[in-house]
């Protein structure tokens, strides 16, 4: 039995792994494919089928990406630390990967034994039923951290060193207000794992209905956490060259970049399962319980790869919608608004859930009361941070004063 287990363990991570890599790949050719369209260009569009006058539209460019970047000088530097230099890109896939450990793909696959007609339903998550498993997910992703200060440390390269000091300062400011956001999501579902929080929304609403303020903070903190425009400062070529990888090449520069998109799709999936159902689809189209069939089963995957796809799209969307902020604006916005809106967000659920629980306020038409009074504090506490807003923007940076205003 325990071999069993161990193996389908195996088989599972070795699906997700390759299903992440290919998929991470391909991404990156959407988003040169969005680039274009935004640019006005056509894009990548020549690579095809090797030998044939074929291109598929270029599907075929991650794999010829792919063997490019093989082929290419794994260049180490004389004077880096060549040990530290090598472990920091490992580290960040290790981590990058870890975290899908506990993420849900879908609910169960109805697997029975044509002998005998019974068997256990096989869990679409690699580690399933673990109790703690947001928990798991923000610890594995912060260790990701360690991998960018190391890479920049060892690169003895003062750009690289800037570059893993910003990351780090960015990582730890917006873990805050991302933790704030997610405490209101396990106050209100009454566990920390992911699969039976997606359970509680399919019965009571989606989360993004019910914390609207929690849903706005666990976005913007995601953008950072992902490093992602408009907060992708650790890595700003007009001032920091390549950032942290800045002195990498060849395979170690690829583990790198995989690593980024390897965090966008985290980002994207603890989106759609902590605040948008999941596998969920209003109406009872995917139902609410483990017991499906075949069908239902497997219209749960596509309907949460497609959510995490859409939510994909946008985070492309914004990079090419918004500029970059600048270091301290990026600073402010964690420290003096996210944290802020996060507190807020927790307060309101802690109090209409404690309301729910002391006034036995169930079904759908208290639901809809309680989210009315959550979309409440949300406007108000928007309208409150537009008015304490200054009403005129300074873009100078905060080395002008108003003393060298006013002597120059």
């Amino acid at each position: 039995m325990n071999q069993a287990i161990v193996l389908e363990a195996l088989i599972k991570t070795v699906i997700v792994i390759g299903g992440l890599a290919t998929g991470a790949a391909y991404l990156v050719l959407l988003e040169r494919k969005m680039a274009a369209w935004v640019q006005d260009r056509i894009g990548p569009n020549r690579a095809g089928i090797p030998l044939t006058d074929i291109r598929l539209g270029g599907l075929g460019q991650p794999l010829a990406d792919g063997l490019k970047v093989l082929f290419k000088e794994d260049f180490t530097p004389a004077h880096v630390d060549r040990w530290l230099f090598t472990l920091a890109p490992v580290l960040i896939l290790v981590a990058a990967f870890a975290a899908f450990a506990v993420i849900p793909f879908g609910s169960v696959l109805p697997v029975r034994s044509a002998a005998t007609g019974t068997g256990a339903p096989v869990s679409l998550v690699i580690a399933p039923g673990v109790n703690v498993a947001v928990l798991y997910v923000f610890a594995v992703s912060s260790i990701a951290v360690y991998g960018v200060i190391l890479g920049g440390w060892a690169s003895n390269n003062k750009y690289s060193l800037l570059g893993g000091l910003r990351s780090s300062a960015q990582l730890i400011a917006y873990e805050l207000p991302m933790g704030l956001g997610l405490l209101g999501i396990v106050v209100a579902a009454g566990s920390l794992n992911l699969e039976e929080i997606i359970v509680r929304q399919a019965a009571g609403g989606w989360y993004v209905l019910l914390q609207p303020l929690g849903f706005i903070v666990f976005v913007v903190a995601a953008f950072a956490e992902a490093a992602r425009l408009p907060f992708d400062l650790p890595e700003c070529e007009q001032e920091l060259v390549g950032g942290y990888h800045t002195e990498y090449s060849g395979m170690r520069l690829l583990l790198f970049l995989l690593t980024e998109f390897l965090h966008m799709i985290t980002a994207a999936a603890l989106i759609v399962i902590l605040f948008l159902g999941g596998w969920h689809l209003p109406g009872g189209l995917t139902g609410s319980t483990d017991e499906v069939g075949w069908f239902g089963a497997l219209a749960r995957v596509v309907v949460l790869v497609g959510k995490v796809f859409l939510v994909i799209v946008v985070f492309m969307l914004v990079r090419w919608s918004w500029p970059r902020f600048r270091y301290d604006q990026l600073m402010s916005l964690a420290w003096k608004v996210m944290l802020p809106l996060g507190m807020v967000n927790f307060l309101t659920v802690a109090v209409l859930e404690q309301v729910r629980w002391a006034w036995r306020l169930e079904g759908p038409y208290w639901t809809a009361l309680l989210a009315a009074a959550a979309w409440g504090v949300c406007a108000i506490a928007v309208v409150l941070l537009a008015v304490a807003a200054p009403g005129v923007a300074d873009n100078r940076g905060c080395r002008f004063t108003e003393s060298e205003e006013q002597t120059g």
